[in-house]
């Protein structure tokens, strides 16, 4: 059974950073890529940043330039580094395994974990 859970999140100052842990319990199979998503109340779940298993990046607009999404295979953990933090990236964050990865850039998320609460006062 595979199991995502995320870690590190917390409350920080705006200005401040904080790095996200992911660690995949299981074996995954069939997967294109891992990513963070993030929910804000009432905003709905938007991509965050993605790494494919070629090791390309993608990021957000907002969110390029301060987080930085890496892993380490041999530890089958997903991190996320998020310096600059603004209030607007208080949200839920969420790992996610991909299952499928379309050319367009849309992703079929295969498996969840339970989120990571992240508050940026300002």
């Amino acid at each position: 059974q595979v199991q995502l859970v995320e870690s590190g999140g917390g409350s920080v100052q705006a200005g401040g950073s904080l790095k996200l842990s992911c660690v995949v319990s299981g074996e995954l199979t069939n997967i294109c890529a891992m990513s963070w998503y993030r929910e804000a109340p009432g905003k709905g779940r938007w991509l965050v940043s993605s790494i494919s298993t070629a090791g390309i990046t993608r990021y957000m607009n907002s969110v390029k330039g301060r987080f930085t999404i890496s892993q380490d295979n041999a530890k089958k953990t997903l991190f996320l580094q998020m310096n600059s933090l603004k209030s607007e990236d208080t949200a839920v964050y969420y790992c996610a395994a991909e299952g499928v990865c379309d050319i367009s850039g849309g992703y079929y998320t295969k498996y969840w974990g339970q989120g990571t609460q992240v508050t940026v006062s300002s």
